[in-house]
């Protein structure tokens, strides 16, 4: 196979895994995941399980503004960072991805800046991707590290929940065609919707049309583990797996970690707000201990690396 560099230090497979605009996480992941860089919501897209299932979504027909795994915030000083429809601020990677060889293994680093409408810059954000090692071989394990620093004191808001809302953060789109999903928390709650619940974890998991075997489904899910966010903590979880408000008949597998849930946070200038998730892509199902034992592995790891957690 022939082989082309899509980025510094980084070998990635042919442009059809890879295509413009793009690049493949570096590191041991058995199936690719690709960062799609060149575009106003940065995001990853295809995320995949050991096996190859596609689990996420990009740019669907009922919500075209969202991107498989993303991270952005609905509103910073009332300008809008969410939707797509015109006239709303961008996200634009203005340094990298570039490989970063840590001792925990290679990684993805770039530089993001938030502008505004009136093309200023409201913030810059430094994001880490990188993917871990695992034992278990039905698992592929990236973490996310976000770094975001406002330019002047800003006000980072949502829309208050009513019938939706609540949301910003890292967020997961999942495909129409992962049916029969449960929502389930470290407390042992299965749910279809979230709502503003509370728990350090959470896992989506339900079941796809196998490619390999066109006469079964494969079982399938990602979970989004919190390591440290802002806020009160557990984070609270905002999501659902089937709901009209998608206008679409299908499954919407929306997933949010919402930071903001309980209200707007006002950021000082130049003082670090700092986000870190662990994302398990599975084959199979996964156990509620299991997600706890990584949790509690990834939180020791930031502390050993960044310190105390300040919350």
């Amino acid at each position: 196979m022939g082989r082309r560099s899509t980025v510094a230090g980084v070998d990635a497979p042919d442009p059809h895994l890879a295509p413009a605009g793009s690049v493949v996480v570096p590191g041991p992941l058995a199936s690719p995941w690709l960062f799609v860089h060149d575009d106003v919501r940065p995001h990853l897209h295809p995320v995949t399980t050991p096996a190859g299932h596609v689990l996420t979504c990009d740019a669907p027909a009922d919500h075209p503004w969202h991107h498989a795994l993303w991270f952005t915030i609905k509103y910073v000083d009332g300008d809008n960072f969410w939707e797509q429809m015109g006239g709303e601020g961008a996200l634009r990677v203005v340094d990298g991805p570039t490989a970063a060889d840590r001792e925990a293994g290679p990684a993805l680093a770039s530089s993001i800046e938030w502008i505004r409408p009136d093309l200023s810059i409201a913030l810059r954000e430094t994001l880490t991707i990188a993917a871990q090692d695992h034992p278990d071989p039905a698992w592929s394990v990236v973490d996310l590290a976000i770094t975001l620093v406002a330019e002047r004191d800003v006000e980072l808001d949502r829309t208050p929940y009513t019938t939706w809302g609540g949301y910003g953060g890292l967020t997961f789109r999942g495909r129409h065609d992962l049916t029969d999903t449960e929502l389930r928390l470290a407390d042992g709650t299965a749910t279809a919707k979230l709502t503003g619940s509370r728990s350090p974890w959470v896992d989506l998991t339900g079941t796809m049309p196998d490619p390999g075997h066109h006469d079964r489904v494969a079982t399938v899910g990602i979970a989004l583990l919190d390591g440290r966010s802002p806020g009160e903590r557990p984070v609270p979880w905002y999501g659902s797996t089937k709901s009209a408000v998608y206008g679409t008949d299908g499954w919407s597998n929306f997933l949010n970690a919402a930071f903001l849930w309980e209200g707007p946070l006002t950021l000082a200038a130049g003082e670090p707000l700092d986000f870190r998730y662990r994302v398990i892509a599975h084959d199979g199902t996964v156990d509620a201990t299991a997600l706890d034992a990584e949790l509690a592995r990834y939180r020791a790891a930031l502390e050993r690396d960044l310190g105390p957690d300040p919350s």
